[in-house]
């Protein structure tokens, strides 16, 4: 799958707290979500930090928006902060509901899907993304 996309942090843009200005940064993580449009295929996606080891990635899926199959240059864990997303990594999905953390080596290939809109829910789901980058 070579042809498959492989992220970086950069691949988010600039991250609106860019490394430690003191020894601790606190960000709420579900007002700092961004703006995602239902009209897209993709989820609305901002990088809200990048720090010593750590890169955190937000992601807001309106229903029916998904993240084809990519892989990403670092380990990372991926949890859902509200709503559920389905997770699948080779023929296994996982529910991510709040909660439920998963972790994948460098370079594996996953997808992230949130539900059709025929589900019930119009609030999009908030996917958090860590990028574990030492």
């Amino acid at each position: 799958m070579s042809d498959v996309p492989t992220n970086s942090p950069e691949t988010f843009g600039t991250a609106s707290q860019l490394g430690p200005a003191s020894a601790m940064t606190t960000i709420n993580l579900l007002d700092s979500a961004p703006d995602t449009d239902p009209q897209r295929p993709r989820p609305g996606v901002q990088r809200v930090l990048s720090a010593d080891g750590a890169n955190l990635i937000l992601f807001s899926f309106a229903p029916g928006q998904s993240l084809p199959d990519h892989k990403a240059a670092h380990p990372i864990t991926v949890q859902t902060l509200r709503g559920q997303l389905n997770f699948t990594y080779g023929e296994e999905t996982v529910a991510l509901t709040p909660g439920t953390i998963v972790h994948l080596p460098a370079y594996e290939v996953h997808k992230v899907e949130a539900a059709a809109a025929d589900s019930g829910s119009s609030i999009p789901a908030i996917l958090l993304l860590t990028m574990l980058t030492k």
